[in-house]
């Protein structure tokens, strides 16, 4: 029997959030299947790859992926069929050269990266193990920290909260087994914490399912979190991060960007970030900054010494950005997203970059996720120190905690990734 792609398969399924999003399914002659679906996010940077939609109105407001899907079945698949899925440099080159342009804006990012995604996991069925055993090419030896976005930013009422992602970082839970059990407690106690604090009001949902940010003050919002760790009794295990998607609150005309209700300067978002590290334990802040801020970028990242500054939209997976970022020192890590640059291959190049120089990778799911994202795979296969989880809710999140759990189980000599060699507070 073969390892060769011989039929192609692709449809429209949905999100978590209901948008449509493309899934692909590549079968082998040796009777093998693998799939992969693209998802997408809240907070996008236009340095992504492009994300192919039909732009009829009367059809999910634009957003529906039919064209995508003829895109698979008419172009990419006569292309790879026939091509070994054990190769998956080669196939994702040939859909690269198809393409032809910087930002897969012909095929589609999510038509090449769906179809890569199938490819990947399509190899690792055919040689019967678990897709993250063939990435780290055996049994793990550790299992990546998880954190856990429990309150959103945003607008919610009458509250707008500039920075996007508050999260939990459990950095000394004896096994990832206690880590979610930990989020999971101190999720639930949020709710009584932030109800208290609205002086009897229950919060809001946030966009991406955790707690609404009840104060537009990063500073409160982080205080309520350590409220809440104290009364579940982790306050000596639990730790914090931020994602503030930056870009989505930056102006470029005045160079400025919304916080708390005023338009500050880099300099003043860097300051403000200073001092938060002084009063909380943050293992890293993801996009500070502006996905062009270079300047600012460097700054935080000479300044910011009790926490590890990490570039996400900043990055957005792509190889030339990050070796810019290295070579500049703007970073000491980034955020691994596969479908921002758009194949397996390409993210898997960025991956080994940073891990070859000491840059921390962390492994992050989308706001759109769907259930059996490959992120869970790959931030066990590559032996990640952490991966995004989102908040312990909603089925597509809890499947990454879930998958991480059944892993664990099944690699009893792997453990918890120890944290204390890079926190820096």
């Amino acid at each position: 029997m073969s390892t060769k792609i011989e039929r192609i398969a692709a449809r429209q399924i949905l999100d978590c959030n209901s948008r449509p999003a493309l899934e692909v399914d590549v079968y082998t002659y040796d009777g093998v299947m693998g799939r992969g679906s693209a998802p997408t996010g809240t907070s996008v940077g236009k340095y992504e790859s492009f994300i192919l939609r039909d732009g009829d109105e009367n059809d999910y407001h634009g957003l529906s992926v039919h064209k995508a899907v003829d895109i698979v079945h008419n172009i990419i698949a006569p292309a790879v069929i026939d091509m070994d899925v054990l190769d998956q440099k080669a196939i994702d080159e040939a859909m690269i050269a198809l393409d032809g342009t910087p930002n897969k804006g012909k095929l589609g990012g999510n038509s090449i990266y769906s179809t890569s995604i199938a490819c990947y996991r399509a190899a690792a069925a055919s040689q019967r193990v678990p897709l993250y055993r063939y990435i780290a090419g055996g049994p793990p030896k550790t299992i990546p920290l998880p954190t856990f976005n429990v309150i959103n930013g945003g607008k919610n009422g009458n509250v707008k909260q500039a920075f996007n992602e508050f999260m939990l970082a459990p950095y000394r839970a004896d096994s990832v087994e206690q880590a979610i059990s930990m989020a999971v407690a101190v999720s639930q106690r949020l709710e009584s914490v932030i109800t208290r604090y609205n002086k009897g009001v229950p919060p809001m949902l946030g966009r991406s399912y955790g707690w609404a940010a009840p104060s537009n003050d990063p500073s409160v919002v982080l205080e309520l979190m350590a409220q809440a760790v104290e009364e579940c009794g982790f306050t000596d295990k639990m730790a914090y991060a931020l994602d503030c998607a930056s870009t989505e609150m930056y102006d470029a005309k005045t160079s400025t960007y919304e916080l708390m209700g005023n338009r500050v300067s880099s300099d003043e978002i860097i300051d403000f970030a200073s001092e938060l590290t002084k009063r909380f334990n943050l293992v890293f802040i993801e996009d500070l900054l502006d996905e062009d801020d270079w300047k600012g970028f460097i700054k935080a990242n000479q300044e910011l010494k009790r926490t590890i500054v990490i570039g996400d939209d900043f990055i957005a997976t792509n190889p030339e950005r990050l070796n810019k970022a290295y070579e500049l020192k703007a970073v000491d890590g980034f955020i691994l997203k596969p479908n921002q640059i758009g194949t397996i291959t390409e993210a898997l190049n960025a991956h080994h970059f940073a891990a070859e120089r000491g840059l921390l990778v962390i492994p992050s799911g989308r706001a759109g996720g769907v259930i059996g994202d490959i992120i869970a795979d790959l931030s066990i296969g590559l032996h990640s120190k952490i991966s995004k989880n989102g908040v312990p809710k909603t089925g597509e999140r809890l499947d990454k905690m879930n998958y991480l759990l059944r892993a664990s189980s099944e690699n009893p000599d792997s453990h918890l990734h120890d944290l204390s060699k890079i926190v820096r507070f």
